[in-house]
């Protein structure tokens, strides 16, 4: 299989799209480190179903990425899971409303620490290891860091930050490393993102040129493809159905 004997760290697999990208490099060979902050259950279920397909092949990590120092903490108990590191994909990730004159220094630290700060300094701890084989780091963005999304804008800040660290750390960590990004478009509701609201879903839809969302295999064929095409770095891949184009 395409990544046997290869080990990935997923910050945020618990769940949704995480959960999804580990259960795909996990059916390709890999060994996984299941990072969570508070969803431990849902971390233990996943690991027992991946090790009872291939024993002793998942580990769970806890961390809360707001604390610097568990960065750092979380990058060296990753690498001694395995001995290694190959692939470190950045996909934990603080997202809700903040309206201008709602704002607080806690929402900046949340939205800020979890999709820029943490991405920056634990692509920087992995770095050692993942030069070492040659790795991967893959940043999970969002087409919210191209164009802005109302009563965001912190979060559209942070993924606009997160999309120029991707460029910035394929130039610094080349040619050993390369970083690549992905940008969903609607691919699962956010709680706080006209979840349960079908009106609100289908205006959102009618602004997409394939007219319809997209679904979590979309994403991990496409994290397949950066860590398999060994020519390709720096690169934003935008999976939104064209969604993007309506924004020019």
């Amino acid at each position: 299989m395409l990544l046997t004997g290869k080990s990935a760290l997923i910050t945020g697999a618990a769940h949704r799209l995480g959960a999804k990208i580990a259960r795909t490099l996990h059916e390709n060979g890999a060994n996984l480190i299941i990072h969570y902050r508070h969803s431990e259950e849902a971390a233990k279920a996943l690991a027992k179903q991946l090790n009872d397909i291939r024993n002793e092949s998942v580990r769970i990590l806890q961390a809360d990425l707001n604390d610097f120092d568990a960065v750092s903490q979380l990058a060296d108990s990753a690498i001694n899971a395995f001995n290694r590191l190959d692939i470190l994909i950045n996909n934990a990730s603080e997202f809700h409303p903040t309206p201008i004159g709602s704002i607080k220094l806690k929402h900046w630290e949340a939205i800020m620490n979890s999709n820029c700060r943490a991405p920056l300094f634990l692509s920087q701890a992995c770095a050692p290891a993942l030069r070492q084989q040659n790795g991967v780091i893959i940043n999970m963005l969002d087409i919210y860091a191209s164009a802005p999304l109302l009563n965001h804008s912190l979060y559209c800040s942070a993924k606009a930050a997160s999309q120029m660290l991707v460029k910035s750390l394929a130039l610094e960590l080349s040619p050993e490393i390369r970083v690549s990004g992905i940008a969903p478009g609607a691919i699962l509701w956010a709680d706080s993102n006209n979840k349960g609201d079908p009106e609100a879903q289908q205006a959102i839809l009618r602004q997409i040129p394939l007219q319809r969302s997209g679904d979590s295999e979309s994403i991990a064929k496409a994290v397949l493809f950066i860590i398999d095409n060994d020519y390709l770095t720096g690169e934003i891949i935008r999976i939104d159905g064209g969604r993007l184009l309506n924004s020019f």
